[in-house]
């Protein structure tokens, strides 16, 4: 063993030499089963050998961490309590417990994975987290939990089961970069948190993957969305935030839903096979809509207002899978604006009963004369610059 490294073979306590150790030290647990919780409360690394696992009593949290400075890695961790307000985890970061290092263990079957409650500038990466399925989601905890701690990341963990993947509230210029999320409620689950980014992050079969609620000046870029459930991608009250070069396919409900979200960035995402596309509501404004991809969805846009929006920037608008569009001059944008809503849609969407005379004649009717007489068309988005081809689809972008 290397100075100051002890190591602690299976069934021997290891609280009393974590009082005991000066700053700096190692703590190495050989394999098999090892007693918790454990309280650390100095700077030091708690690391494993390959197969030692890290036992709770199924009470508390597991590991404890009030000092800075801390790396726990290599462990397997399980058994911790079920107490949601006590914030029971395989790992609970403290206030305290700024700079730790959480990095390559297997966190499985606890209520939290990790908690970091205030711990700023920690780095949770390259774990595996997998949480309780037995518990009814309300009372599931999330993969990583995350209050209060500016520059804290998240980094490269696949998380799977629970209730969120990550959940922020009230922090700032976090990273969340590189996780993949799997059966979950929220894959990251954004709350009054500011000037984050969210990069090269895939989501699968959650009911939302990334939630980004009451936030500013995001940076949501290169992210892969496949088989979400309501959502792709959500901005409810998300202002000044950059949303590029993200993939959200088959969702079973919206590819992105748009709320009370005010002067966002658009650009260069993919957007496919949705039942709507994107659902614009609740009095969003100034937000730009350039080079984005709709493709296949059954509705492209679901537009709830009475203002025209013109979904181009700079003379480039948005790619159309559904419109059939002329370039006489070969520029690469279509010669006629294209409009996604007629009419009959803004009836839809407020009386669904109505879709049963959707193909009736008087339909068909009010739609011909729309048509040819565009002074018909209510308020609703228009794209002014059509694209006729869209981008490829973009690669996950790094962090």
């Amino acid at each position: 063993m290397a100075p100051g490294e002890h190591r602690v073979a299976s069934g021997d306590p290891i609280q009393p030499l974590l009082d005991a150790l000066p700053p700096g030290a190692t703590v190495r647990l050989a394999p098999g089963r090892h007693a918790g919780p454990l309280r650390i409360d100095r700077p030091l690394a708690l690391l494993g050998e390959a197969g030692a696992v890290l036992v709770g009593p199924g009470t508390g949290s597991v590991v404890v961490v009030t000092a800075p400075d801390v790396r726990i890695e290599g462990l397997e961790i399980t058994g911790s309590g079920l107490d949601v307000p006590a914030m029971d985890s395989a790992i609970l970061l403290a206030q305290t417990a700024e700079r730790a290092r959480i990095r390559a263990n297997r966190l499985v079957d606890n209520l939290f994975g990790v908690y970091v409650h205030g711990a700023a500038g920690s780095v949770i990466e390259n774990n595996l987290i997998v949480g309780r399925r037995d518990l009814r989601l309300a009372e599931a905890g999330n993969g990583v939990s995350i209050w209060n701690a500016p520059g804290a990341q998240v980094i490269g963990n696949a998380i799977r089961y629970g209730r969120d993947g990550i959940f922020v509230k009230t922090s700032s210029h976090n990273l969340f970069a590189n996780n993949a999320f799997e059966d979950l409620r929220f894959a990251i689950h954004y709350m009054y948190t500011n000037d984050g980014r969210i990069v090269g992050n895939r989501s699968r079969r959650n009911h939302v993957g990334w939630a980004l609620m009451y936030s500013d000046r995001l940076e949501i870029r290169g992210n892969v969305s496949e088989d979400d459930r309501d959502h792709g991608l959500m901005l409810n009250s998300t202002n000044r935030s950059q949303v590029i070069g993200n993939v959200v396919r088959r969702g079973r409900e919206k590819c992105v839903f748009v709320y009370a979200a005010n002067g966002n960035l658009l650009k260069d995402n993919w957007f496919e096979g949705c039942p709507i596309g994107i659902h614009f509501t609740a009095g969003s404004e100034h937000n730009t809509m350039t080079g984005n991809a709709f493709v296949g969805n059954r509705s492209q846009v679901k537009y709830v207002g009475t203002r025209y929006l013109d979904w181009a920037h700079e003379g480039r608008g948005n790619y159309w899978s559904d419109n059939p569009a002329f370039d006489l001059d070969g520029d690469g944008i279509a010669d006629r604006p294209y409009r996604p809503n007629d009419v009959m849609d803004a009836i839809l969407w407020t009386l669904p009963a109505a879709k049963a005379l959707v193909n009736s004649p008087a339909v068909q009717m009010v739609r011909w004369a729309q048509a040819r007489f565009p002074a018909l068309y209510p308020g609703g988005v228009v794209d002014s610059a059509p694209l006729m081809r869209p981008l490829a689809v973009p690669p996950p972008a790094s962090p």
